[in-house]
């Protein structure tokens, strides 16, 4: 499993709740799709956590890149509903920080090619 982790603050006058609503909705349209696999949102608490990661913590889960790659070819047409999905969590969100993990050790790893 690939995680892609996305990070970032609300601007100004942004709901939070509508905020992770917006979220869901994008999000769980992809996943009817089949183009991600689940997701997750999170918000820091009692302002733990380094500031320059945001507020909300948003984890997509995907079955490897190619399913990754189908759900940004999708979402960059920019055309169908999706569009107006993408745009309505994009217009709310700021200070954005991205980055892509996977689940280790990788099921097809063999032993004995360890590095320290």
């Amino acid at each position: 499993m690939d995680l892609y982790h996305i990070w970032c603050n609300l601007r100004p006058g942004t709901s939070d709740l509508e905020f992770c609503s917006a979220v869901d909705r994008y999000l769980g349209a992809l996943r009817a799709e089949g183009r991600v696999a689940g997701h997750r949102i999170a918000r820091r608490k009692l302002g733990l956590g380094p500031r320059e990661l945001g507020e909300f913590h948003i984890v997509i889960e995907v079955e490897d890149l190619a399913q990754l790659d189908r759900a940004f070819l999708e979402v960059s047409s920019r055309r169908g509903p999706i569009e107006s999905l993408h745009h309505a969590v994009n217009q709310s969100a700021c200070d954005v920080t991205f980055a892509l993990y996977r689940d280790f050790p990788d099921a097809h790893r063999e032993t004995g090619g360890e590095r320290f």
